[in-house]
C-alpha cells in the first residue's frame, strides 16, 4: 500500500517543486538553518541544472538563487561518485563570479557566493558529515588575520579580507548517523531518509512535510517521479557495481605485483588501475543500456564521457 504521507526526494523537489516562488519558504528554511542567518530568496537565476537531459534524470541537479542582500547561493545535489567533484565546486563558484559581472564594471560589485553541495557518496576523507570551507588570510610571521580597512568595511559590509571570497559547504549525507539533535541535523536526516519527524522545529521542515507529499502530485508528475527514482537506483547500482569490481580487481592485482616485485607501490598501482578499469567498464555498460532505450549517441556521450565513436562501436 502506498504511503500517503511519503515525501519526494529533495533533489527531485529542487528540480520540479522548489523553483515555485510559493515554495521558497522551504529553501529559505534550509539555507537559514545551514548558514545560521535569516535568508530570504528574491529570485532564481539561470544555472546548468535547468537543462533537461539524461543527466538531469539520474545524476545531479543544481540551483542558483539570489537573496535579499544580492548574494548568490549555489545549491547542488550530486548522486554519483566523482573524483573531481571538488574541482566542480571551484568551477561552479568561479563561473558564477564571471557570469554576473559585465566587462568594464568595477571589481567591487562582485557578489558574495555560497556554494552548497549535497552529496550522496563518500567525498574525501573525514569523520564529519557537514564541512564548511572559507578563505582566511593569515600572517605567516605574526599569525594575525588580515582585516579590511575602515573604508572597505563601510563599502563592502565585511570584516575580514577573506569574507569577500566564496564559501563552500559540503553535506556528506550518507555519513549522518540518523540521530537528529539540532535543527541542522533534522534537515540532514530529511535529505538522507526523506522523513520528517513529527514536531520538528527546523525552519522550513513543516512546510516541506505539507507541500512535498507524493500523494499531492498530479498523475503525470507522480509517474515521472517514480520513473526518475527508478533511473537513479539503476544508475547508482551500475556505477557501484563497477566500482566494487574494479576495486576488488585492483586489490588482487596490486597484492600479486607487490609480492612478486617486493615493492609497496605495487598494491597502490594495482588499486588505481583496477578502479579505472572498473569505472570504464561500468560506463560502457551504461552506454549499452541507454542505446537499448533509444537514447541518442550525443546524449549518451554527455552521460558517460565516452566518445561518439566508442558509443557507435558498442554492441547492442
Amino acid at each position: 500500500m502506498e504511503n500517503q504521507s511519503a515525501l519526494v526526494r529533495f533533489d527531485w523537489a529542487v528540480k520540479r517543486l522548489l523553483r515555485n516562488k510559493s515554495n521558497f519558504v522551504i529553501l529559505e528554511g534550509f539555507l537559514s538553518t545551514l548558514l545560521e542567518e535569516k535568508i530570504t530568496i528574491v529570485r532564481l537565476l539561470e544555472s546548468e541544472g535547468n537543462k533537461d537531459d539524461c543527466e538531469d534524470k539520474f545524476n545531479r541537479v543544481d540551483m542558483l538563487a539570489e537573496d535579499s542582500k544580492g548574494e548568490l547561493i549555489i545549491i547542488e545535489v550530486q548522486n554519483n561518485r566523482e573524483l573531481d567533484y571538488f574541482h566542480r565546486m571551484l568551477y561552479g563558484a568561479s563561473k558564477a563570479v564571471t557570469e554576473y559581472i559585465n566587462e568594464g564594471q568595477e571589481y567591487g560589485i562582485i557578489r558574495k557566493i555560497y556554494s552548497i553541495n549535497i552529496v550522496y557518496f563518500e567525498l574525501g576523507q573525514g569523520k564529519d558529515y557537514v564541512y564548511h570551507g572559507r578563505t582566511v588570510f593569515k600572517g605567516i610571521h605574526y599569525d594575525d588575520i588580515l582585516q579590511l580597512s575602515v573604508r572597505q568595511r563601510e563599502q563592502f559590509v565585511r570584516e575580514e579580507a577573506g569574507d569577500i571570497f566564496p564559501e563552500y559547504y559540503v553535506l556528506r549525507v550518507e555519513g549522518f548517523n540518523d540521530q537528529a539533535k539540532t535543527p541542522l541535523d533534522e534537515w540532514i536526516k530529511f535529505l538522507k531518509t526523506g522523513e520528517i519527524a513529527h514536531g520538528s522545529t527546523a525552519p522550513g521542515l513543516q512546510e516541506a512535510s505539507e507541500r512535498l507529499r507524493i500523494d499531492q502530485l498530479s498523475p503525470s508528475e507522480k509517474q515521472r517521479y517514480y520513473s526518475d527514482m527508478e533511473a537513479i537506483r539503476y544508475q547508482r547500482s551500475v556505477i557501484k557495481t563497477g566500482w566494487i569490481e574494479g576495486h576488488a580487481d585492483g586489490r588482487a592485482e596490486g597484492k600479486a605485483e607487490g609480492l612478486a616485485e617486493g615493492k609497496a607501490e605495487g598494491l597502490l598501482e594495482g588499486k588505481a588501475e583496477g578502479l579505472l578499469e572498473g569505472k570504464a567498464e561500468s560506463q560502457r555498460q551504461i552506454a549499452i543500456n541507454l542505446k537499448k532505450q533509444g537514447i541518442s549517441s550525443e546524449v549518451i556521450a554527455q552521460c558517460t564521457g565516452l566518445s561518439i565513436e566508442d558509443i557507435s562501436a558498442l554492441s547492442d
